[in-house]
């Protein structure tokens, strides 16, 4: 009996302790449960990682395999545009985002290329014969030989020079001024030296062979003729070039053909004497491009008093083009070139960054032009803008967000009034285009200010009128000039 007594009471016990732990313990911590649950983000869609138009309302898997990632409300972007991603700071300094400035500065673009040194060409003389014969004696023994001018060449043998020399004479014993006359021009026609011609006239004895000597001082070359050799007009028996300057033939680009002038300083070094460095111009630009490699020669000139430079040189050609000031320069790691677009990452901060398409312009060493696309001040990414660039030229429209430009607040138009409401304090004009605000040219209604006299205006009247912008939207007519033939009054 006592055993089931303590039985009951121990039932009672335990029930009203279960009765107290429900009452106090479970409702202090379901609400909690349930406002952690409501304050967790909820995803509003599952998205494909590689495809953004593929979405599901649930987790799954996208064509490629790949598990969907959930995009949540604070991820899907207010109004920072189409193509802006946002990363946190912890995976910004993860990637090693690292960011420049574009800077508004002078460009100096530098033209290196190559080239061969030639003779001055103005300065090349060929000497070719004026009659046939035979060399009898060859006084310049190879190419390259330094003449000076008057020292002997070659020794002629030539009947035509005999014959033309026996005329001379002839025409001397006869006595006739006239027949002298002829006979010696026909001598310096044939190019007899004018002191043969003399030494003819006075010891009036026929020369069987001429001496021809150099018409200038210079290196020999292109020697064309031996002894013996028989030779008739038309040959080339050697050439005679001075080097005291010489000309450099470089090419370049089709596309820096713009930037190379007349009288452009140029420096040239040559791998024979490392260390040395000539100073030259540009001479001339020739008007042509090589069709085969689709260069253009540029010709350029050097001094040369010690004979260092010597035909066929290969030299190092450094063409300073002008300084070109006010250019926005960008570092050329920043730039991505996909083969159809140039693009860079904009970087708007709060960690949002944008691909922006722009037009590349020059590329000078380490810096690129940016003609169209960017502003001086902008901030770009130099460093993990592929990972970046990859992310949001997905859905990037490749433009940058730019505020509107202020327009006018007034402007001046020439119109015809077609009609007058002096009622409504209103005139009806007809005028012309309005490029400030892009409006055609239309027919329109306006509200005239108080100040203006609408008693002389008159319709059909040609004016020219002020149209302004109110605070409130509306536009007023606020001046007009009455364009007449007798007077140009204002209103």
């Amino acid at each position: 009996m006592n055993n089931t007594k303590a039985i009951i009471l121990g039932c009672v016990i335990g029930g009203a302790m279960t009765a107290l732990a429900y009452t106090f313990l479970l409702p202090s911590d379901a609400p909690s449960n349930a406002a952690g649950q409501s304050t967790e983000p909820q995803p509003l869609y599952w998205v494909a990682p590689m495809d953004p138009n593929y979405r599901r309302d649930e987790p799954g898997k996208s064509p490629m395999g790949m598990d969907l990632v959930p995009v949540y409300e604070e991820s899907t972007g207010g109004n920072e545009g189409p193509g802006t991603i946002s990363i946190s700071p912890n995976v910004v300094n993860n990637l090693g985002v690292r960011t420049a400035s574009v800077q508004r500065r002078s460009l100096h673009v530098p033209i290196r290329t190559v080239g061969y040194v030639q003779y001055n060409e103005d300065t090349l003389i060929h000497i070719h014969p004026r009659v046939e014969g035979w060399v009898d004696t060859l006084h310049v023994k190879a190419s390259g030989e330094y003449v000076k001018k008057g020292e002997p060449l070659y020794s002629l043998y030539s009947p035509e020079l005999v014959n033309a020399q026996e005329e001379l004479l002839l025409a001397m014993r006869r006595g006739s001024d006239d027949l002298i006359s002829a006979a010696r021009s026909r001598l310096d026609a044939l190019q007899m030296p004018n002191e043969a011609i003399q030494s003819l006239m006075s010891s009036k004895k026929v020369r069987q062979t001429i001496t021809f000597s150099a018409p200038q001082t210079g290196f020999v070359d292109n020697l064309n003729i031996r002894e013996g050799f028989f030779i008739k007009p038309g040959n080339t028996l050697l050439s005679i070039g001075a080097l005291d300057e010489v000309w450099v033939d470089a090419e370049i680009f089709e596309r820096q053909s713009a930037q190379v002038t007349v009288g452009l300083p140029v420096t040239m070094t040559l791998d024979f004497l490392p260390g040395k460095t000539w100073e030259g111009e540009v001479d001339y630009v020739y008007p042509t491009l090589e069709q085969s490699t689709r260069t253009l020669r540029v010709r350029l000139r050097f001094k040369n008093a010690d004979y260092a430079l010597k035909p066929n040189m290969f030299a190092q050609i450094t063409i300073h083009s002008e300084f070109d000031s006010d250019n926005v320069l960008v570092p050329s790691e920043a730039v991505i070139r996909t083969g159809t677009q140039d693009r860079v990452v904009l970087a708007l901060g709060d960690g949002q960054f944008k691909s922006i398409a722009v037009d590349v312009g020059r590329v000078v060493e380490d810096y690129t032009e940016i003609t169209t696309g960017l502003i001086d001040g902008d901030q770009i990414v130099t460093s993990a803008h592929f990972l970046l660039d990859s992310e949001s030229s997905i859905s990037s429209d490749f433009k940058r967000m730019e505020a509107p430009g202020a327009l006018p607040s007034s402007v001046f138009t020439e119109a015809t009034i077609t009609d007058v409401m002096p009622s409504h304090n209103m005139i009806t004009v007809n005028h012309g285009a309005i490029s400030e605000w892009d409006w055609p040219e239309m027919t329109m209604d306006f509200t005239v200010a108080n100040h203006v006299d609408l008693t002389r205006l008159r319709q059909g009247m040609g004016a020219h009128i002020e149209i302004s912008k109110e605070n409130d939207g509306q536009y007023v007519v606020t001046t007009v000039h009455i364009i007449d033939d007798n007077a140009d009054t204002q209103t």
